[in-house]
């Protein structure tokens, strides 16, 4: 059996995972910089983990409020490709943005707009995977796509602090923007826009921005199982200048601890997301919050950088268990001309959890730093719980 057919892929997959890298490594370079970007402007009298809470929490808020609408546009007119490349454009302007920026108001400002950005690109990405996966293969397919999606992620960190220690500031936003541009490209010359119809309307029947009549099978508890998942990995982001100072680290060492948790997405993804089409969806997704909940309490007990970057490789292997079963489950239990506000569930999600986790550390790391690994640790026990208790399982007990 070839590698593609064995894994789900083809043309449309292959294309518009190759150009996720390229947006998903452009966008990550931000991570590192943005925390030590905020101490260095002027701002509120606030401490800094907490705006940098604040800051990460602005893109996850609008992110998440604004793909419902997005998600229903690009179903109701069907251009998915046109949405990828609208939200490409605006988050590569946005990041040039940052080398203008002067006060915490402008990076705020930005920040809303990326968030934008990335609502119009992310459920008309998941749309499209949708409807060019098959069924028996999808969880390979969405494996593939999160696994070049996490290689983006875990260079960007890497290469964003490799500019700012030896270059500047700007030119790592320099390169985030030349690398959303280079994304923007690839859609434009290799990804095809679907030739499936568009979800109807009856006659008379009201256009509404999300059909509740979409929610079946258990996709709010997938949307919560995101929640959990990227909430746990985000959390460390708001910390990174509490971190450098506990475990005597520079940006460099913090971003390769960072990195540690895509690099370990990368291996993991798509054997998990194949594994997920031979045995089932919902039993690695329950397994895999489990297993979030001890690799996030762990972040908070850690005293090295080795010991660090162990533990999100701890935290990369678990969130492989989720991230393609459950999109691929998505996939699997959406309406067809629906996929986009379905499969923005999810994306909700996880910009959800992006928005809280940083959060939940920022204000809780007051009180205690150990603290807010713990809350969100034991949140992953229920989020497994919820997931067992009341999500279908779409793969034939045949294939299971």
């Amino acid at each position: 059996m070839q590698f593609p057919q064995r894994y789900g892929l083809n043309r449309t997959v292959i294309a518009l995972s190759f150009a996720r890298f390229a947006d998903a490594m452009g966008n990550s370079i931000l991570i590192v910089i943005i925390p030590l970007y905020v101490a260095k402007l002027p701002g509120p009298n606030l401490p800094d983990s907490v705006l940098v809470g604040l800051l990460i929490s602005a893109y996850g808020i609008v992110f998440t409020l604004a793909q419902p609408l997005t998600g229903s546009l690009s179903d109701r007119f069907h251009r998915r490709k046109i949405f990828i490349q609208a939200g490409l454009l605006l988050m590569a302007i946005s990041t040039l943005a940052y080398i203008f920026a002067d006060r915490f108001l402008s990076l705020v400002i930005i920040r809303l707009l990326q968030g934008i950005g990335v609502a119009f690109t992310v459920p008309a990405s998941l749309a499209v995977m949708a409807e060019a996966s098959q069924y028996s293969t999808r969880g390979g397919a969405m494996g593939f796509y999160s696994m070049l999606r996490m290689a983006g992620f875990a260079l960007g960190p890497l290469l964003g602090s490799l500019l700012l220690v030896h270059v500047g500031f700007n030119a790592a936003f320099l390169a985030g923007g030349g690398l959303l541009a280079l994304g923007l490209v690839l859609v434009q010359l290799w990804v095809k826009e679907p030739r499936s119809p568009g979800r109807v309307e009856k006659r008379g029947e009201p256009y509404v921005i999300f059909d509740r009549r979409l929610l079946g099978g258990g996709l709010l508890f997938l949307g919560l199982a995101m929640v959990m998942m990227s909430g746990a990995f985000s959390m460390m982001s708001a910390l990174e200048n509490e971190f450098n100072q506990r475990l005597q680290q520079t940006a460099v060492g913090f971003g390769i601890a960072f990195s540690a948790l895509t690099a370990s997405r990368f291996v993991f993804q798509l054997p998990f997301g194949h594994l997920s089409d031979r045995i089932g969806r919902r039993p690695l997704i329950v397994w895999g919050l489990v297993l979030m909940a001890p690799a996030t309490i762990l972040l908070g007990l850690v005293t090295t950088t080795a010991q660090l970057t162990a533990v999100r490789l701890f935290q990369g292997f678990a969130s492989s268990m989720i991230a393609a079963p459950a999109f691929a489950l998505a996939a699997d239990i959406s309406h067809a001309g629906g996929e986009g506000q379905q499969m923005s569930i999810l994306a909700m999600g996880f910009g959800i959890g992006t928005a809280i986790g940083p959060l939940i550390a920022g204000g809780l790391a007051t009180i205690q730093f150990e603290f807010p690994f713990l809350v969100v640790g034991a949140l992953s026990l229920l989020g497994a719980w919820l997931v067992h208790r009341n999500v279908v399982e779409s793969v034939p007990a045949t294939a299971v």
